[in-house]
């Protein structure tokens, strides 16, 4: 269990500056996933920063769409897509409303509901790799497209909350390029937005984006 005073919840105000330094200081919080068979509490260890129509990285990069409202605000909700026809990923919105931006959550340790985590990723060969990876993160926390718009700052009976945890010591967060992320936005140099905790082995490994062949 968690200790009590890392169960204080984040403040909308958290989430309400720059993505860029948001993303950094979610190093450590606690996510927590409250469903029917009881709560999943996650530390996080890594996630990438995207900043909306400033990021050819992000789905936000040509302006708003349905898929994207609510990447545009209020700050503090999730953003929950689905990709490759298989996976949901979760992330939380930042910034001022009306601004968009998120950050992905890529990785974290499941420090309280482990066994409800299991039996969601039965292919996990250890807790380590629970949620180690954006799609195995949401598939461990039962996330999908039916919560997206929570709001993770609201009371203590919504689905999804964010609590202040402890955050990680500067001298222990690294940051490089984005996984799986094409052109401009993949470019390291340019956007190195990605950020883990050093050394922790439940962050996922790096890969480039690699460009999917057409059949025929």
């Amino acid at each position: 269990m968690i200790a009590l005073p890392d169960r204080t919840p984040l403040p909308r105000a958290f989430f309400d500056r720059p993505v860029l330094e948001v993303a950094p200081d979610l190093l450590g919080r606690i996510l927590v996933r409250t469903t029917p068979d009881g709560p999943i509490a996650l530390r996080l260890t890594e996630v990438e920063a995207y900043d909306g129509e400033n990021d050819p990285g992000s789905h936000a990069y040509r302006g708003r769409t349905p898929r994207t409202e609510v990447m545009f605000g209020p700050p503090g909700h999730v953003y929950v897509y689905f990709t490759y026809g298989m996976w949901h990923c979760m992330n939380l919105v930042c910034g001022p409303d009306g601004r968009a931006g998120a950050v992905l959550l890529r990785a974290g340790e499941v420090v309280e509901g482990a066994e409800l985590a299991r039996k969601r990723r039965v292919s996990a060969r250890n807790d380590k790799e629970l949620a180690k990876g954006p799609a195995r993160l949401a598939t461990a926390l039962d996330v999908d497209r039916s919560l997206d718009g929570t709001d993770a700052c609201a009371a203590a009976d919504t689905p999804l909350r964010m609590l202040t945890g402890a955050p990680v010591p500067a001298r222990q967060v690294r940051s490089g390029p984005r996984t799986g992320v094409a052109g401009e936005g993949g470019n390291g140099d340019l956007h190195p937005w990605r950020f883990w905790v050093a050394d922790d082995p439940t962050v996922s490994p790096y890969r480039a984006h690699v460009p999917r062949r057409r059949r025929g």
